[in-house]
């Protein structure tokens, strides 16, 4: 069955006032991706996903979210589709003086007209599907690296989004942590049909939970490989995507 794509980029190109980061770049996120922008150390890939979620405005080009074009839409309709996403960023992004469930709890409270009751079920419930039932009332301070980024995913899952990004997930975790999130992520791409974007460096993510890919090089400011990473792998369309994903000879069968 043919997927519907949800995110198509087209003729894209990223920078910062003549300083171009990546240029002419096409490619589409299909609805039920779990999606991975990949390649070295400062290729683009978060301005990359700074662009997706529209904390930058690119050069050039169009990205259509279920067809709208988010580069050119009012404040209100970039808004209005971001309000159908959510974002975990690399530390979590949790407000240190609010226990877990405030933290969860503010964008029910702004975007929503339900009680305090429905909230407080709502709450209860994100965090149960990250792991964390019984942890409402702990603070950020309390909790391990892991939980925090758990907890943070249980925000960005507050509104129920369509699509969720994902900013280096696995920065700062150890290996269990890390495998556990990568369950946890493909357990709400399977369970909700949630369309899932990480920008990520770590293979052992990559392989695990990838199901579609982009690699971006700094130095031709292009695109080098495009789609499931385990295909990318087996047939890399060239030495430096394939150098990446062995890093070395260590391949992932």
């Amino acid at each position: 069955m043919t997927k519907k794509v949800q995110i198509a980029v087209q003729n894209l190109t990223i920078g910062y006032g003549d300083f171009v980061l990546l240029k002419d770049l096409n490619y589409n996120i299909n609805r039920g991706d779990v999606f991975i922008i990949m390649g070295g150390s400062g290729c683009g890939k978060s301005s990359m996903l700074r662009v997706l979620t529209g904390l930058v405005v690119p050069q050039k080009g169009t990205i259509l979210i279920d067809g709208v074009d988010f580069t050119k839409a009012s404040p209100a309709k970039r808004n209005d589709i971001m309000r159908r996403a959510g974002i975990l960023y690399q530390s979590g992004a949790l407000f240190s003086s609010m226990t877990l469930a405030e933290n969860i709890a503010l964008p029910l409270e702004q975007y929503t007209d339900y009680s305090k009751r429905e909230i407080k079920e709502l709450v209860s419930l994100k965090l149960a599907l990250v792991g964390l039932a019984g942890f409402e009332d702990f603070y950020p301070s309390e909790i391990s690296g892991g939980m925090k980024k758990r907890a943070g995913l249980a925000r960005a899952l507050a509104l129920d989004p369509e699509i969720v990004y994902f900013d280096e997930p696995s920065a700062g975790l150890d290996p269990v942590s890390s495998r556990l999130l990568d369950d946890l992520i493909l357990d709400i791409n399977r369970n909700l049909g949630t369309t899932i974007v990480i920008v990520t460096h770590e293979l052992a993510s990559i392989f695990a939970i990838g199901s579609n890919s982009v690699f971006l090089d700094g130095e031709s400011k292009s695109i080098l490989g495009y789609g499931n990473p385990r295909e990318l792998l087996k047939n890399p369309p060239n030495e430096k995507v394939y150098h990446f994903l062995t890093r070395g000879g260590n391949e992932h069968a």
